[in-house]
């Protein structure tokens, strides 16, 4: 064949300069409306999962009720035992029961004596008449007390010594003892003591209790939400496959966390109603044979604001810890 009737071979193309795509970011106000359109989506969506199963979202919401009712209920008792100590824990005067066979001007005489001494802050003098007017007034028994023909209580006097330590009144109250006028001493100091003990006792054990529940919460919600991660595993395998970020992926499971806490605080909430209103008559009954000296108070605005806002901070951080985990170890490589 002749070499001038051979194909001579092409020559490559050459390459097509490269095209530079411009990043154009979108404008703030629009990032900001995607960002709240998808986590509205999430809330709302997280909400329609659970009520496609109520039965068992229901009974999930009320483990939880009772998980954070038991802590409330435990502190609202101690509470009112607080405010209801609170006078005899802060109350440090010594009560000085003078002999009875001191008239009005001798009794004078001896709170104007002790009222020299320098560890002591104020004397105050009751008279019998003063005593017999109080006792009637707390007692209850005014038609026992007329049938009476003499006064049988004695002057009073309410010493208070100065500010300052417990421990620092012991030579007052040794002089109080050692007085000639003196018939009888109350001091409560060693039970003021033991209440305050008691109360400090009742205090942690509030505390201990509220911690294991909220753990106890904290694991209900993160094994929850774990079956619901474990159902939709594919789903999540996928999105990771196709570059789907951490933040979006656990979003839904996270509102999830956030309405079982929110539900749960509110569930609590209606069981200790509930209490109240059953305990308050016989609660009302008790007052009332006291002649109303105590009062017992509920939970309070501030305090339903807490527990609601506590069982949703532990639904969401439950969620959080389950869903970090699950994205971490089963992330396809």
């Amino acid at each position: 064949m002749n070499a001038s009737a051979q194909a001579t071979p092409r020559a490559a193309p050459e390459p097509l300069p490269a095209i530079r795509v411009a990043h154009v970011r979108a404008p703030l106000g629009e990032r900001v409306a995607a960002w709240r359109d998808q986590h509205f989506y999430s809330l709302f969506s997280s909400l329609g999962r659970m009520s496609a199963r109520p039965w068992a979202s229901g009974l999930t919401v009320l483990v939880l009720g009772f998980a954070l009712a038991l802590p409330m209920l435990f502190w609202l008792v101690y509470d009112n035992a607080r405010e209801l100590s609170s006078g005899m824990r802060e109350a440090r005067e010594i009560t000085v029961f003078l002999k009875p066979e001191l008239g009005t001007d001798a009794a004078t005489a001896v709170a104007t004596r002790w009222r020299t001494r320098t560890d002591v802050a104020e004397v105050t003098l009751r008279s019998p008449e003063q005593g017999l007017a109080e006792f009637r007034h707390l007692s209850g028994f005014g038609e026992a007390l007329d049938a009476l023909q003499d006064n049988p209580l004695p002057s009073v006097l309410v010493v208070m010594p100065k500010a300052g330590r417990e421990g620092d009144s012991g030579a007052l109250l040794a002089a109080l003892q050692a007085d000639q006028d003196t018939d009888l001493i109350q001091y409560d100091a060693v039970w003021r003591r033991k209440l305050s003990g008691m109360l400090h006792l009742g205090q942690r054990f509030v505390a201990v209790i509220a911690a294991l529940l909220a753990l106890a919460t904290l694991l209900v919600i993160g094994n929850t939400v774990r079956m619901d991660i474990q159902a939709r595993s594919g789903e999540i395998a996928v999105m990771q496959t196709i570059g789907a970020s951490n933040g979006f992926i656990r979003r839904p499971f996270l509102y999830a966390g956030f309405w079982y806490g929110l539900l749960g605080g509110v569930v609590a909430l209606l069981l200790v109603g509930a209490v109240e209103f059953a305990l308050a008559a016989p609660i009302r009954a008790l007052a009332d044979s006291y002649s109303r000296v105590f009062a017992i108070h509920g939970i309070t605005l501030q305090v339903a604001l807490a527990v609601v806002a506590a069982g949703t901070l532990i639904g969401w951080l439950g969620a959080y810890v389950v869903t970090m985990r699950h994205l971490i170890v089963g992330r396809p490589r």
